[in-house]
């Protein structure tokens, strides 16, 4: 609340002083981002990070699912070993957990002395960590999403290949494991954006 009121502060002095001012109306999108508070797009971001991820999780599960049990009912020798395909994809939801915990702890606030004496220094710092964790939660997210999409659809084949041809399963299963090594990516990125965020400023 404090940093919002010092940032319509600010705005309210360039108007006083002869800056762009219009009123009610923004000039230019820097203002109306300059308006959001941080915090806002570091929840958001770690809202994402879970949510796509768990999104991209259910949705691979329920292709693989539903083909698995399809073609189970055909050759009932598949249930068993197809099930590491739905596993794959409930990693992908574990990689989402991770990262918005990781976020979620960087989430920090100042003590009021400190933003009364460094208003400019600490709105700057927020910006950046709010903007890091935005970023790499969209990243985590939507990397995750295409990862869970991704190996559901390699499952589901799978599965329908291996009730048709046994010996086509461990083929299929490598294909499967490099669907699955995109969410790590995401991730890996995810983690080295948010490394830097921090709102506490000293």
């Amino acid at each position: 609340v404090l940093l919002r009121s010092t940032q319509l502060y600010s705005k309210q002095m360039a108007c006083a002083g002869g800056g762009s001012c219009y009123g009610d109306v923004y000039e230019n999108w820097s203002e109306v981002l300059s308006d959001i508070n941080p915090y806002a797009f570091a929840f958001v971001g770690t809202g994402l990070a879970i949510g796509l991820s768990v999104l991209g999780a259910a949705w691979g599960i329920f292709i693989t699912g539903s083909s698995l049990l399809g073609a189970a009912v055909r050759a009932p020798r598949i249930t068993s070993k197809n099930l590491i395909s739905v596993i794959f994809c409930e990693a992908v939801a574990i990689y989402g957990v991770i990262v918005s915990i990781i976020l979620q702890s960087k989430i920090e606030h100042n003590e009021p002395a400190v933003i009364r004496a460094k208003p400019d220094v600490v709105n700057t710092i927020a910006m950046n960590a709010g903007y890091s964790m935005f970023w790499a939660g969209v990243c985590c997210g939507i990397g995750n999403l295409a990862c869970g999409v991704c190996v559901g659809i390699c499952g589901s084949g799978c599965a329908l290949a291996d009730a048709q041809n046994g010996a086509l399963f461990v083929k299929i299963l490598v294909i499967e494991i490099f669907a699955s090594a995109l969410g790590i990516f995401a991730i890996i990125v995810a983690i080295i954006m948010s490394t830097t965020a921090s709102f506490k400023v000293e």
